[in-house]
């Protein structure tokens, strides 16, 4: 049988999504491993992890913009090359200078290939198909996230930490051969200006934003270098902001978020990835710190939402492209606020399937909702802005993940402080209780935030009912 070829490009891209946003995690379990061998601390042996980050979401918009203007094939298969030579250095380093500049190299081919894919996916489909089919490359992307540990934990219980990174490449050779065969390619105008300073500005101003949300979490927010790099950032970020305004090729043109729609949808995924960085960050602690699971029987636990979302995303795309995107997105947001509010049910003696099930609903939630709002984020803008508008929606997954990390953190450790009476930085080993006490406190603000969202789209979709 024929695979129509709007699917065999959607089957292209879709490996490439998958492995970019799963190296973004894969390496976390292999860092006290990757620390010993390499002979650094973990202070240092982070940056393996906050490099990749950083430079991702410093270049994702120059790399958007680009696609619009050069051709979104073009810098898909350009990202595939780099991210793939940036695999086989990360593999074949020594020490940490060098794994930390070749994860600089993956992260510039992974930013590439993050700005472009949304919009391939975008162009390619009619609109009659299109929710079914971003909701796949969401479901590429929640199970790149979740599933990076337990894969990272596996290889390295099996061999040496260096493959969780060679395995890249017999992935990205395929990939690339697939793109040159399948994939269009327009010719698009060779005369055009990159905005530089509006780049060099973005990129300072989110790499000293990320510097200060991933350290702050160490150092403490309140820290002098922490705070000046918060600051410097907006001021920065602000000046970029006025540059764009007045040039006349932006790298980000901002009258995109006058567009309502989009920018609602923008902030709803947002709050939607701060609530998925909280949940990730948690559960492991709850699993094995308080429920006493072991390293596998908590990594089981975990798959419960990859699972739950690889089945829901397609189903709620195939919806929305049926009965409307904004409906759909509303009701997932919703579900997923009341998941995320329902564990503060957690307790020291909570039944697993109790936690399935709660974890569950917000994994429901969550798949419901990713794949009608992704399609409203790229459906809402003209076709020559379908880059800009999928770098924006990856700048924002990154962010919001990173925010929910620390934001989580950062509450729970308070909590626990205020309730010992001295400051703690990690789990008190006989006091569970106090990590449940102030894990409620956790739940309860992150799912006020993601309430805001959910409240904003069911009043989105009655004043449209309305009209």
């Amino acid at each position: 049988m024929r695979i129509k070829k709007e699917w065999a490009i959607l089957l292209t891209v879709l490996p490439m999504t998958f492995m970019t946003t799963l190296d973004s995690s894969i390496v976390n379990v292999a860092l006290p491993t990757m620390a010993k061998e390499l002979n650094t601390s973990m202070a240092g042996i982070e940056w393996v992890v906050t490099s990749y980050l950083i430079v991702i979401c410093a270049t994702i918009l120059l790399f958007g913009k680009l696609g619009d203007i050069l051709g979104k094939t073009r810098i898909f298969k350009f990202g595939i090359g780099v991210f793939t030579i940036g695999s086989l250095l990360c593999g074949f380093s020594n020490t940490l200078f060098m794994l930390i500049l070749s994860r600089i190299v993956q992260a510039i081919g992974a930013g590439a290939a993050m700005a472009t894919n949304q919009g391939i996916i975008t162009e390619t489909f009619p609109p009659n198909e299109r929710g079914r089919a971003l909701g796949m490359t969401g479901t590429a992307v929640a199970l790149g996230t979740m599933v990076g540990p337990t894969l990272g934990g596996l290889i390295v219980s099996i061999a040496p930490w260096k493959y969780i990174f060679l395995i890249n490449i017999p992935i990205g050779i395929l990939v690339y051969i697939g793109v040159i065969k399948i994939l269009p390619f327009k010719k698009k105008a060779s005369d055009f200006k990159i905005d530089v300073k509006g780049s060099i500005l973005f990129m300072i101003s989110i790499t000293l934003l990320f510097t200060s949300i991933n350290f702050g979490q160490s150092l403490g927010f309140t820290n002098m270098f922490i705070v000046m790099s918060f600051i410097i950032s907006l001021i920065l970020f602000a000046i970029f902001i006025r540059v764009e305004k007045n040039s006349d090729n932006p790298m980000l043109d901002i009258k995109i978020f006058k567009n309502r729609l989009f920018s609602l949808s923008i902030f709803c995924g947002f709050t939607s990835f701060i609530s998925i960085g909280a949940v990730n960050i948690i559960l492991p602690f709850y699993y094995q710190d308080v429920l006493s699971l072991s390293p596998s029987a908590a990594g089981l636990m975990m798959t419960v939402s990859p699972i739950i979302l690889a089945v829901v995303a397609p189903l709620s795309g195939y919806l929305s492209d049926k009965m409307g995107s904004e409906k759909i997105s509303a009701l997932g947001l919703s579900i997923l606020s009341i998941g995320i509010i329902s564990l503060v049910l957690f307790n020291v003696n909570t039944p697993l399937i109790v936690v399935g099930i709660l974890v569950g609903l917000l994994s429901l939630g969550s798949g419901i909702f990713q794949s009608p709002n992704n399609s409203l984020i790229m459906s809402t803008v003209e076709k020559n802005e379908l880059g800009i508008a999928g770098s924006i929606n990856g700048l924002v997954r990154n962010l919001g993940t990173t925010t929910g990390i620390a934001l989580s953190t950062s509450i729970l450790y308070s909590r626990m402080s205020s309730k010992l009476g001295y400051k703690v930085s990690g789990y008190v080993d006989g006091r569970a209780d106090v990590f449940v006490y102030a894990m409620r406190f956790v739940f309860i603000g992150i799912g006020v935030i993601c309430l805001i969202g959910a409240i904003l789209s069911v009043i989105r979709v009655v004043k449209k009912i309305k009209k």
